[in-house]
């Protein structure tokens, strides 16, 4: 394949999700070899996208370089991987992307309403020798092992009946923009008021996020959550899903799981010929594994 870049630049604007900071994003048209190449604009800071950039994994992937950093970029990164874009440059106005609607959707449709830009240079594939195993001490498990093209199966498993064990797909025949890009982060009801405590998800609400609510929900503690939120209401399904919206597949949230270490293996620096195998992936686990292949 020759490689890609976008045909013209692609304007976003909206609330980072754990910043809750309103930033703006400009996609460019970038050069052959360029890569991915993120730059802060109100620092003057460019920071690659590779895996030995990574500075924070706690609930997404950040990278930065000094003071200069950039918040939850997997989900552009994914959309640039599914799309087949090879070349791009991200201007931030930031220290975090924009959650948009939870998906990387607002992306895909933008770019494509164009199409791409073909480039005179062929794509250059990231080869592996030997398989790569990277395991953390909560049981997540990632293989990596050689192949003749890109593709990624995830097993996501977090001991929940609402959810159950969920499995997802993909390679480059899938239609990355209907059975991938559309899929919404999620969280646990449970974990929201420990987020918040954190300082994260304040830029969050109920139209970019799948909720789960794996416990009995009172009146009292969904009357709060309401008020969290701003909205009236909002109470559980019959799944186990606050009921503000449908779910798109019924493995919707594996396959954001999906999304996500898509766009997280970017940073190994490019297309990766292997057949990756992820178990409970998160950001931590993905980022160790695409800076694995980056230092082989």
């Amino acid at each position: 394949m020759k490689q890609q870049t976008v045909k013209k630049e692609y304007h976003f604007s909206g609330k980072s999700l754990h910043t809750g900071v309103e930033v703006s994003v400009c996609v460019k048209p970038a050069g052959i070899d360029t890569g991915i190449l993120f730059v802060r604009k109100d620092l003057g800071k460019e920071i690659p996208a590779r895996a030995s950039m990574v500075t924070n994994t706690a609930r997404s992937t950040q990278i930065g370089d000094g003071e200069a950093v950039v918040g939850t970029v997997e989900h552009i990164l994914s959309a640039f991987t599914g799309l087949g874009i090879d070349n791009a440059i991200v201007e931030v106005s930031g220290p975090e992307m924009p959650i948009l609607d939870g998906s990387s959707s607002v992306y895909v449709k933008a770019i494509m309403a164009d199409g791409l830009c073909v480039q005179d240079a062929e794509r250059k594939y990231i080869d592996i020798q030997k398989p790569i195993v990277i395991e953390n001490e909560s049981g997540s498990r990632i293989e990596i092992t050689p192949a003749d093209r890109p593709s990624i199966d995830v097993v996501v498993d977090f001991s929940s009946e609402v959810l159950g064990v969920q499995t997802a797909h993909w390679d480059e025949s899938v239609d990355y923009c209907t059975q991938i890009a559309p899929c919404r982060t999620f969280c646990f009801l449970h974990e929201l008021e420990q987020l918040i405590s954190y300082g994260l998800v304040k830029g969050g609400d109920v139209d970019n996020a799948i909720v789960v609510v794996e416990h009995p929900l009172s009146g009292e503690r969904a009357d709060r959550i309401c008020k969290l939120f701003d909205i009236e209401g909002i109470r559980p399904d019959k799944t186990g899903y606050l009921n503000n919206l449908e779910l798109y597949f019924p493995n919707e949230c594996g396959r954001h799981k999906l999304l996500d270490i898509i766009g997280d293996m970017r940073l190994a620096g490019g297309y990766l010929n292997a057949h990756v195998k992820a178990y409970k992936p998160g950001h931590s686990i993905n980022t160790r594994a695409a800076l694995a292949v980056l230092e082989k």
